[in-house]
C-alpha cells in the first residue's frame, strides 16, 4: 500500500483494536443507541461481517456490483469468543491490504472506483461503530480531529451515490441552496449545493487550501451552516448527534437543515 494510504490502513487496525478492547467483560445484550433495535452483539457481528465482505471484494478486485453479500463469517458458538472473532477480522483486513494496490481500478458504489475506496470505507464503518459500542456501554468517544475531517469528506463525497441503501437522498434536491459544514478545530470547510438534478460538493478542503475564488463564492452563497469540531460533525452526519447539541453553532435556513438531516440518513 502506498504511503498516502498507509495511515488509513493503520487506522483500521487501531479502530478494530479499540473496539475489541471495549468487549472485555461487556454485556453483549446491551442496546445500541445509534442503531435502534440492535444489541452490542448485533453491532459486533455487523462490523466483523462488513470487514470480511470488504476483504473479499478487495481480494477479488471486483469490476461490477457483486450479486451477493454472503461470505463465510465463521461466527463463534460462545459469546466470550466474539472479541477474538472481531480481532481476527481486523487481522484479515491487514493481510488483505498488504496484497492489494490501492490505486487498482475496481467497482465501488461511491465516487472513487479504486481499491482505496474500500480501505477508506472500512475505516469509517469501523470507527463509527466503535463509537456506537462506546455509547452502548455509557463511555465517551474520542476521535482524532484529522481522521474525523477525512471521515466528513468521505461521507459527503459518497452520499450522492448512496441511494441503494439510503433512499432518502433522492429528496435532496433544490434550486441552488448551499449548506456549509465547518470543522472548527481543523479549519476544513465543505459546501454542499442542492440542485434540481441532485446535490454534491461545490467546494471542500482546509480553509487555507481551498481555491480562494471557489471558497469566497461558496461562502457568500451559503443558505445555512453548521460549525463544530470535526468529530462532532462526523457523528452528526451519521445521525449519532443532534444539531441542537451544545457542540454545534447553527445558522441560516433551519428548514433546509431539517431537510438535510431527514434525507441524508446513511
Amino acid at each position: 500500500m502506498t504511503a498516502s494510504g498507509e495511515w488509513r490502513r493503520r487506522a483500521v487496525a487501531d479502530e478494530t483494536a479499540a473496539f475489541v478492547a471495549l468487549l472485555d467483560g461487556a454485556d453483549l445484550s446491551a442496546p445500541v443507541p445509534g442503531c435502534p433495535g440492535w444489541t452490542l452483539l448485533d453491532l459486533v457481528r455487523h462490523t466483523g461481517g462488513v470487514q470480511r465482505w470488504f476483504c473479499v471484494l478487495l481480494r477479488q478486485g471486483v469490476q461490477e456490483p457483486p450479486r451477493t453479500r454472503d461470505v463465510e463469517l465463521r461466527l463463534p458458538e460462545r459469546l466470550d469468543a466474539y472479541p477474538a472473532w472481531l480481532a481476527a477480522g481486523g487481522e484479515e483486513a491487514a493481510r488483505t491490504f498488504d496484497g492489494i494496490d490501492p490505486d487498482a481500478p475496481m467497482w465501488a458504489w461511491g465516487a472513487d472506483p479504486h481499491a482505496r475506496f474500500w480501505v477508506r470505507r472500512m475505516l469509517y464503518e469501523t470507527l463509527v461503530h466503535r463509537t456506537d459500542a462506546e455509547a452502548a456501554l455509557g463511555l465517551p468517544s474520542v476521535i482524532d480531529p484529522a481522521t474525523a475531517a477525512d471521515g466528513v469528506d468521505e461521507f459527503l463525497v459518497n452520499l450522492p451515490f448512496a441511494t441503494p441503501f439510503a433512499p432518502g437522498v433522492v429528496r435532496l434536491r433544490g434550486a441552488g441552496e448551499v449548506i456549509r459544514f465547518r470543522a472548527t478545530d481543523t479549519g476544513h470547510d465543505w459546501y454542499v449545493q442542492l440542485r434540481a438534478d441532485g446535490f454534491g460538493l461545490i467546494a471542500a478542503g482546509a480553509h487555507q487550501g481551498v481555491h480562494q475564488g471557489a471558497h469566497k463564492a461558496a461562502h457568500e452563497e451559503a443558505h445555512a451552516s453548521i460549525h463544530a469540531p470535526a468529530a462532532d460533525l462526523l457523528l452528526l452526519l451519521y445521525g449519532r448527534l443532534d444539531r441542537a447539541a451544545d457542540a454545534f453553532a447553527v445558522a441560516g435556513d433551519q428548514r433546509l437543515l431539517t431537510r438535510w438531516v431527514d434525507s441524508s440518513a446513511f
